[in-house]
């Protein structure tokens, strides 16, 4: 039996998230440049989307460049922003065949003005796919995030248009970039790092974590499927008792 033929179809996660790792290792151990690395990772975002599209998973969000990314050499950093419009041009076939609908959060307005144009281009022609939605994160911070979602919320308690009384979970949730879409249930992280790297440190409070040493470039269906049969053999208890999770 393969692997996809072993998973449960009703223990899927509604969301899968992956941090997306290794490519520079990859490339080095190729005697490539870290780019060649870039490119070739693509292809783990092709085989991880359409996995989850095929299963019925129906969202997936990819950390794709975080703020200090901001930080790597000027070379790698455009030659990166120039990979994304290329991906995003050569992609948006194989979203629309599949139904997927394109997402994005972070400081979109960082990015070079190019790559915003294909951007909100792809979002446009995929808004109306009712199947998967893909969330690229692109010069991502979970801190900023939850900062600016902060500092939302107390110009509504200036203009008085909000009470202390009405801060709860929900409020800040609907602060923040991912409001709409439930929390992950499961993170992925390849290259063998065991970090979080500041990516969705409010949704995650309770995913499940899988990290394998796979770099990303390889990390294909099989991968997947393997983190998808890893997960349905946790027991989710949200701070409930085993003994509570049997009685509900």
């Amino acid at each position: 039996m393969s692997l996809k033929e072993q998973l449960i179809k009703d223990k899927l996660p509604t969301h899968v998230a992956i941090i997306m790792d290794g490519n520079g290792r990859w490339a080095k151990q190729k005697g490539n440049l870290r780019i060649f690395g870039h490119k070739s990772g693509v292809n783990g975002v092709r085989e991880s989307s359409e996995a989850c599209a095929e299963l019925g998973i129906k969202y997936l969000t990819l950390f794709a460049f975080s703020t200090e990314n901001w930080n790597r050499p000027k070379i790698e950093v455009n030659a990166l922003m120039e990979l994304l419009i290329a991906t995003i041009n050569s992609e948006i076939n194989t979203l629309l065949k599949n139904n997927i609908r394109l997402n994005a959060i972070g400081r979109l307005e960082d990015l070079p003005a190019k790559a915003n144009l294909k951007l909100a281009e792809a979002l446009d022609k995929t808004k109306h796919n009712d199947g998967l939605t893909l969330t690229l994160a692109l010069s991502y911070s979970s801190k900023v995030e939850i900062i600016e979602a902060i500092k939302a919320i107390g110009e509504q308690l200036k203009e008085n248009k909000i009470q202390v009384t009405d801060i709860n979970e929900t409020l800040l949730e609907n602060h923040l970039t991912t409001r709409g879409i439930p929390d992950p249930d499961l993170l992925i992280r390849t290259s063998g790092e065991q970090r979080i790297s500041n990516f969705l440190l409010w949704q995650l409070a309770y995913a499940e974590l899988y990290f394998t040493n796979v770099l990303w470039p390889d990390f294909n269906k099989e991968e997947l499927y393997k983190a998808l049969l890893d997960y349905q053999t946790r027991e989710r208890r949200f701070g409930l008792t085993s003994e509570q999770l049997e009685k509900k």
